[in-house]
């Protein structure tokens, strides 16, 4: 039965529910059914309400949560209320459903207008109100009224509830208030793992990896995502070295990996080109069920063309089920890198045939497949298409690889005026990429014009005046030279030392240009003499042109002879078996006279070697390179 006062409930006119004939209001038994338990509106809900009173059924058996839903806005709220007193559920406990309903769905702002009905009807908030309220400010970015609920919360005397504090340092950090955050962290009486984790990864977002540190450092108990945190903030600070070196402590630590760890960490031996950790963590996550994972597969692909794998990156991208554009970008942009232009445009095709959309991402890919290889009628081609089939808009990076296309098979009037008719404003890339040119194909007039952009663009970067400087001094013209050095040391710009890596054992060697500190250095000089006399023996003769350094023959040669990548490609050879592939990481392009010596060193010794410069990949093999000579 009914109470009484269910039956005599006395709703506004406006709210009761019109008097109908029964068959015209409930035409079915099925359809009686179906509105009780999915009743959309306001008008609905009366009539299922009118028909729990005549047919005596408890208010009890309704949805109320979705009584509560669909009565949120304001000429419904009262109506909801007059429901809610004859049920023995607490109101805001319904009200809560709602509000969680709103700040997890697609209108968090809702929830807000909701909370707003709650007090003004005089129901008491909860700790559940207040974190549903606050992760609506989270996701809004309300910092204004994510204060005011926190003054709620303190008024309330909810202060020691971890979990509702917890999501008030979260509201704070989102929106970016992280001296709110950290005041409120530091009074906390109590933290969890969750607490330090929310604070420690906005630091790192930040790129404030000291203060995250030290958090880190500070930590009581550490979770996964405590390591993962600060291993993928080095990685996006640039400080892969650190975050391979955390990746580590946490394997000493006894954690394992999840799959955003393993994502981060590849992404570091990527940046390091630390090949036999990036193949350790490859074998971990298959052996941990991560094969299917698609963003630990592009990752993977990245790493290993960064790593000079290419073999290895393809056997990813043709075993993974799922391909997104980013798969097929990577490894169009890979094929580019290392010299397959027409392996990376074939690819394109494939992809669009399937019906793959591009993205700009895989336009540069293709643009960088077209000036590697010199093909510019097809850069033309591809970039005219990016508009006009795929819809999309050419940014600051499409440009410059025209400019680049251009530069480098030496259309460098076309290249200028190019320059010159783009929509939006010249960067630095693109005038380098001109200023480049100009010392392939020695244009001093309009090198000089592209210094005077580059000195307002970007005034401290050392290559641009160093390029400048060569282009004279293979001109002969000295005194020029000695200008732009002197012009360098008034302003303050270093030259940035060139340096060449390898990795013998898993322990990285760096070699500098004449380095005589490493402790093989006098067994790696003997080992060059011996190497030498069989270079020459092959028609090997030193390209002194590339020193530009007024000096006299002899010690040119000798400046070339103690290159860095040299000296570490001979490190390589006396420290690895024989037929072990060499892999040599170079911060600077590869000169001329090193990319002659290494081709015939590769014929000379039987051994692939692979050298990532700041450019691309020359991958030397048979005494022939990937690039074609063309780089």
């Amino acid at each position: 039965m009914v109470p009484a006062t269910v039956c005599s409930l006395q709703l506004p006119p406006s709210l009761r529910p019109k008097q109908t004939q029964p068959h015209k209001t409930f035409q079915s038994v099925s359809l009686i059914t179906d509105l009780i338990s999915n009743f959309n509106s306001p008008f609905e809900l009366k009539q299922v309400h009118a028909h729990f009173i005549k047919t005596r059924t408890p208010l009890s058996n309704l949805n109320l949560s979705r009584v509560a839903m669909v009565c949120s806005s304001c000429p419904s709220f009262d109506y909801a209320q007059q429901i809610f007193r004859y049920v023995d559920n607490p109101e805001i406990v319904l009200w809560n459903s709602c509000l969680r309903s709103f700040a997890e769905g697609n209108s968090p702002v809702d929830a807000f207008r909701l909370l707003r009905r709650i007090r003004r009807a005089d129901l008491l908030p909860d700790t559940f109100t207040c974190s549903f309220a606050i992760k609506a400010c989270s996701r809004l970015l309300a910092l204004t009224e994510g204060r005011v609920i926190h003054a709620l919360v303190e008024k309330l005397g909810f202060k020691s509830d971890l979990f509702l504090l917890n999501t008030i340092v979260h509201m704070y950090t989102s929106c970016g208030a992280m001296d709110d955050a950290y005041c409120l962290f530091s009074r906390m009486s109590e933290r969890d793992v969750v607490t330090w984790n929310i604070i420690i990864t906005q630091f790192t977002k930040l790129g404030d990896m000291g203060t995250a540190r030290a958090l880190f450092d500070e930590m009581p108990l550490r979770s996964v995502r405590s390591w993962t945190a600060m291993i993928a903030g080095y990685v996006q600070c640039g400080k892969p070295r650190e975050a391979t070196r955390l990746f580590l402590e946490m394997k000493e630590a006894g954690m394992e990996p999840n799959e955003v760890t393993v994502v981060a960490v590849l992404a570091a031996c990527a940046d390091l080109g630390e090949l036999e950790l990036g193949k350790n963590v490859h074998e971990y996550s298959d052996r941990s069920g991560f094969r299917k994972n698609v963003r630990i597969c592009n990752t993977l692909i990245d790493m290993y063309i960064k790593c000079g794998c290419l073999d290895d990156a393809q056997k990813v991208f043709h075993a993974m089920q799922d391909r997104s554009v980013v798969s097929w970008s990577a490894m169009i942009g890979g094929l580019a890198i290392h010299g397959q232009a027409e392996e990376a445009l074939m690819l394109f095709k494939k992809m669009t045939q399937i019906g793959i959309q591009p993205n700009g991402v895989t336009i540069i890919g293709l643009l960088h497949a077209c000036s590697h290889m010199g093909l510019i009628e097809e850069g033309r081609k591809y970039f005219a298409s990016m508009t006009k089939d795929y819809g999309i808009t050419p940014q600051i990076e499409h440009y410059g690889c025209m400019v680049d296309l251009l530069s480098r098979s030496g259309q460098l009037e076309e290249a200028h005026e190019f320059i010159k008719n783009i929509p939006i404003k010249p960067n630095s890339v693109v005038w380098g990429a001109l200023l480049g040119g100009c010392k392939v194909h020695k244009n001093i007039e309009l090198g000089e014009e592209a210094i005077k952009h580059l000195q307002k663009l970007d005034p401290l970067n050392d290559g641009y005046y160093v390029v400048l400087s060569n282009i004279y001094a293979e001109a002969g013209r000295w005194e020029d030279a000695a200008k732009v050095r002197r012009l360098m040391r008034e302003r303050g710009v270093k030259k940035t030392p060139g340096w060449s890596t390898i990795a013998v054992n898993g322990v990285v060697h760096e070699f500098v240009a004449g380095d005589g500190s490493h402790p093989k250095a006098q067994e790696i000089y003997e080992k060059w003499e011996e190497l030498l006399d069989k270079l020459k023996a092959r028609g090997y003769v030193p390209n002194t042109s590339v020193v530009l350094l007024d000096m006299d023959e002899d010690g040119k040669e000798n400046v070339l002879y103690r290159h860095s990548e040299k000296l570490a490609v001979v490190f390589g050879l006396i420290s690895t078996s024989s037929g072990t592939p060499l892999r040599i990481m170079k911060n600077l392009r590869v000169c001329e006279d090193c990319h002659t010596a290494l081709k015939l060193l590769s014929e000379i010794s039987g051994r692939q070697i692979v050298v990532r410069d700041r450019n691309r990949f020359h991958c030397f093999k048979d005494g022939s390179c990937s690039c074609k000579d063309y780089w």
